[in-house]
């Protein structure tokens, strides 16, 4: 069964950078759309970015676009969100979930495969 796993979170100033990555047990993620949700507190859980398998479109929420980058790694077993001039308010829990690999990749929740576990990202001075 698939299993996703976040890392590369951590405490950073505002305007820096972080990049998270989201790896796949024994799959190769290559062949999945594959989205980037981040949950604040006190908020909904919200899409942030997506990348689809067929031709590794992409999208982004507004409050992102511009600063934030998702990607696949040469082999396929990975999919990163770089992330630079970050913001307080982009301080969350971030959450790789997998849907399967055929049209455009989107936010919704209700053809996810699974979820990773999360990674909390700090922005604060």
């Amino acid at each position: 069964q698939l299993q996703l796993v976040e890392f590369g979170g951590g405490l950073v100033q505002p305007g820096g950078s972080l990049k998270l990555s989201c790896a796949g047990s024994d799959v190769s993620l290559r062949w999945l759309n594959i989205a980037w949700y981040r949950e604040a507190p006190g908020k909904e859980r919200e899409g942030v970015s997506c990348i689809s398998a067929t031709d590794s479109s992409t999208d982004y929420v507004d409050a992102v676009k511009g600063r934030f980058s998702i990607g696949r790694d040469n082999a396929g077993t990975t999919v990163f969100l770089q992330m630079n001039r970050l913001k307080p308010e982009d301080t969350a829990v971030y959450y790789c979930a997998a849907a399967p690999g055929y049209g455009r990749c989107d936010f919704s929740t209700s053809t996810l495969i699974t979820w990773g576990r999360g990674t909390q990202v700090t922005v604060s001075s």
